[in-house]
């Protein structure tokens, strides 16, 4: 067929098909019919529990008495906690033995637990990885603030002794970072004479095993069995 014929055939016209639905609009459109009919159901049940609730109103009556005695037991259980809690801290004490079998993080447990004893009612641990010296912070009765690092020895007099790098990381965070009015390092074993002369020419307080157990198994709080103890920031009824 020459060139020319072709020319002046007309093009051919395609088909076109009507577009169905596909199955994702499908599946689109029963989703949101199911939800309204369950939203629907929804709003009818909650209508009918309202009406029931309404022709049987003792009902409410009875939940809500229910529920101030429920809130009332919870309050006085909470309250006798806090009171228990109270008398135990209060007669908390330890042995050395039983102090050499702690956990080291334990051990600063039993430490802040001792500084509650005392008075220091927001006696914190505030040890692990990045505490810059300070286990152990709490505010004592007459407004000072303490900052306390920890050496746990487990075998207590046999363990490494506490010696004057200990003493120095404390001397550099202790007022500087936590601003401590005292600071203290507590062990259940050794400290070195270096660290304990480093300690006086620092003003910081060494409480040795010896120290710990009075501390510990008495009812005498921490700053009365220290020496150069800074005077109260503020007066208090202890004053």
């Amino acid at each position: 067929m020459s060139p020319r014929a072709r020319r002046g055939r007309p093009p051919a016209r395609r088909r076109t098909r009507a577009r169905r639905p596909g199955k994702r609009r499908q599946r689109a459109e029963d989703r949101v019919i199911g939800l309204l009919v369950a939203a629907v159901v929804a709003v009818a049940l909650m209508v009918a529990v309202v009406d029931w609730l309404l022709a049987h109103r003792w009902i409410l009556v009875v939940v809500g008495t229910l529920a101030v005695l429920a809130g009332g037991v919870r309050l006085h259980q909470k309250q006798q906690r806090a009171r228990w809690e109270a008398v135990r801290t209060q007669g908390l004490r330890y042995g050395l033995s039983q102090l050499d079998a702690l956990h080291h993080s334990r051990f600063e447990d039993a430490v802040r637990d001792l500084m509650r004893r005392d008075g220091c009612r927001d006696a914190v641990r505030s040890g692990g990885g990045g505490d810059l010296g300070a286990d152990v912070k709490a505010t004592d009765p007459y407004g000072r603030r303490w900052v306390i690092q920890c050496k746990h020895r487990r075998n207590g007099l046999a363990g490494a002794a506490v010696g004057t790098p200990d003493l120095q990381v404390l001397n550099g965070t202790a007022r500087q970072v936590h601003g401590a009015d005292v600071a203290v390092i507590v062990t259940n074993g050794r400290v070195t004479a270096p660290a304990v002369a480093f300690a006086t020419q620092q003003r910081l307080h060494v409480v040795d095993r010896h120290t710990l157990a009075v501390w510990a198994s008495g009812s005498r709080p921490l700053w009365e069995l220290l020496r150069a103890v800074p005077p109260p920031r503020r007066p208090t009824e202890l004053s």
